[in-house]
């Protein structure tokens, strides 16, 4: 046998014999089925790792959004005494870098009424400039005008309520509290009208089918607060990073305050999710790592198929190294392209989720995503460069890993024991 010589590292001829071994023969069509199989799974597990992730990023940053964008980041009470300087409270906390807005607000429970329905609702008593100063709700308002609205006495309304009930802007509602005036009798309930004045749609089903807004004058008076307020809500710039900015605002309210965060009041919400988040990531890991199994499988069959074609190549002076690249490259082709197919499906299907949605659900007749369980009116998708890539990244190393045992045999085969029978 001449004496093998050792070869650039993946030659021409290393690719073209990989190229020939990709494009199976009619008897070798088996082995072209696992091939494509392998390939489709590669393909339908990236792609799915990147929807999935997508999707589960999209529900997170929606609600983060949704709930921190009506509900403040930071809550600041009054501890045992009225909260009767709510006006000099605010004006601190706005003087505090890294705030924007310091919302003085009433919240109170209370029974909703027209006369279609009746329904359970959730009260927040704001001032005009204290509602345009949350963008979720000014940016959303669908019929009426937060115009005048501490002058008009008047009440704003989700979308979802104001179906309901049936009522449009002009209308009246009634409110309902049960802790009304004291009696010799006892406890009587509060009632009082108002016209509504505005219908938001915050794009949260559970927001738009509770949340009422009143000017913070009345309800004061509604629920018999006189000039105090419940809590004053503040927003800051960098929601994720809080404790720098909570720490300047307790020196600057001083220890008759106490403070609350979002990351409290949710924080068994979003841990729930990020451990959902996470197994998904987990199980649908389990279809890249079958299709890089069946790279193997696809490869172990294609180098007993060609043991002739390989002992001929190491007469003719092939060294191992040889072998095993040209069996590298052809079982990391399958990995490598079916990557690259599955970021593109992944992120083509992201982009027109939604329509997709619609579509099935037009096609099936049933409600996909209904609002009323998920909370949200769409199906949200948001990708992640660093996420989408670790996913590229592990399907490209387990399919080049899945091919070096069976490039490593090929490479280690003997030429006699390989043409002793042919």
């Amino acid at each position: 046998m001449p004496e093998a010589v050792n070869p650039r590292a993946f030659a021409l001829f290393e690719w073209m014999l990989a190229r020939r071994y990709l494009r199976a023969r009619r008897k070798e069509g088996f082995i072209s089925v696992i091939a494509g199989f392998s390939f489709l799974g590669i393909t339908l597990g990236v792609a799915t790792l990147i929807i999935v992730m997508a999707v589960m990023n999209g529900f997170r940053n929606d609600l983060f959004e949704k709930i921190l964008g009506l509900n403040g980041h930071v809550w600041v009470q009054k501890i045992g005494e009225p909260f009767n300087d709510y006006n000099e409270t605010a004006r601190l906390m706005k003087s505090v870098p890294g705030v924007k807005v310091a919302l003085p607000l009433i919240e109170g429970q209370a029974m909703v009424q027209s006369e279609a329905q009746s329904l359970g609702g959730f009260v927040r008593g704001a001032t005009e400039d204290g509602i345009k100063s949350l963008p979720l709700v000014a940016d959303n308002v669908r019929f009426g005008t937060l115009e005048g609205f501490d002058q008009q006495g008047g009440i704003a309304i989700g979308m979802r309520m104001a179906n309901s009930l049936r009522v449009n802007v002009g209308d009246t509602v009634t409110l309902i509290s049960p802790r009304g005036a004291r009696t010799p009798f006892g406890v009587t309930p509060r009632t009082k009208s108002y016209l509504v004045t505005a219908i938001f749609e915050l794009g949260m089903s559970e927001y738009d089918k509770t949340m009422m807004f009143l000017p913070l004058g009345e309800a004061q008076r509604y629920f018999s607060r006189a000039d105090q307020v419940d809590v004053v809500e503040v927003m800051v710039d960098r929601p994720d990073k809080l404790d720098e900015v909570m720490q300047r605002m307790r020196q600057a309210a001083g220890p008759a305050f106490y403070f609350s965060d979002w990351r409290k009041r949710n924080e068994t919400f979003f841990t729930v999710l990020e451990v959902e988040r996470n197994v998904m990531f987990i199980i649908l890991s389990l279809i890249v790592l079958v299709a890089a199994l069946n790279i193997i499988s696809g490869l172990m069959m294609l180098v007993k198929d060609k043991g002739r074609d390989i002992a001929i190549l190491r007469t003719m002076g092939a060294t191992k190294g040889a072998i095993m690249r040209v069996f590298l490259i052809t079982g990391a082709s399958i990995g490598v392209v079916g990557t690259i197919a599955g970021l593109i499906l992944g992120i083509l299907f992201c982009a027109r989720i939604d329509q997709i949605r619609l579509f099935v659900q037009r096609l099936t007749g049933t409600t996909l995503m209904d609002p009323t369980v998920y909370y949200l009116t769409k199906l949200p998708a948001d990708i992640d460069a660093h996420e989408t890539a670790s996913i590229v990244l592990m399907a490209l190393v387990l399919s080049v890993l899945a091919t070096l045992y069976p490039s490593w045999r090929a490479s280690r085969l003997d030429p006699v024991e390989a043409l002793r029978y042919e």
